[in-house]
């Protein structure tokens, strides 16, 4: 990342995803039980506990680790396993929040432009960090859909 290169769509592109962070927190922070927040409903494969997990792990290391050099070591197999307490789930959040903005709203035009600078699935090898960047938001707004839907459901049966 460079610094002071910043352009209007990486601070458009991070402002984005501050949204969507916050937008996620609140999600969770809606759930009074907590154990609603690690129940999963209906054809849902995992609760919204895992999902915050999970998009808090996805981000901390796309965009932390690989493209901030946080340093950050991702173990995406906990992400969906560990049962942590509703205040770690939305600290994780806000930690992702605090890394995602300064990252992406850091990069240049020709930062966006370059191949994607980490290592990527073989299916997503190649792209533009641009285009990578509007892969991730959309990932995170697609798990957002899972937990607004599980919480729209009501409670367990």
């Amino acid at each position: 990342m460079s610094e002071n290169t910043s352009t209007g769509l990486g601070r458009e592109l991070a402002a984005l995803y501050l949204r969507e962070l916050d937008r996620a927190a609140a999600l969770i922070e809606a759930y009074d039980d907590e154990d609603e927040l690690w129940t999963r409903r209906g054809e849902q494969k995992n609760s919204p506990g895992a999902l915050a997990l999970h998009m808090a792990g996805n981000l901390l290391h796309y965009v932390g680790a690989q493209m901030g050099g946080t340093g950050y070591v991702r173990d995406r197999d906990a992400e969906f396993s560990e049962r942590t307490t509703k205040e770690e789930a939305l600290r994780r959040l806000a930690e992702t929040r605090d890394v995602v903005g300064p990252v992406i709203g850091g990069l240049s035009d020709e930062e966006l432009a370059q191949e994607f600078p980490g290592d990527l699935p073989p299916v997503l090898e190649g792209m533009s960090t641009r285009s990578f960047l509007v892969h991730l938001l959309w990932h995170l707004g697609w798990h957002q859909g899972h937990v607004y839907y599980h919480k729209l459901a009501g409670p367990s049966q």
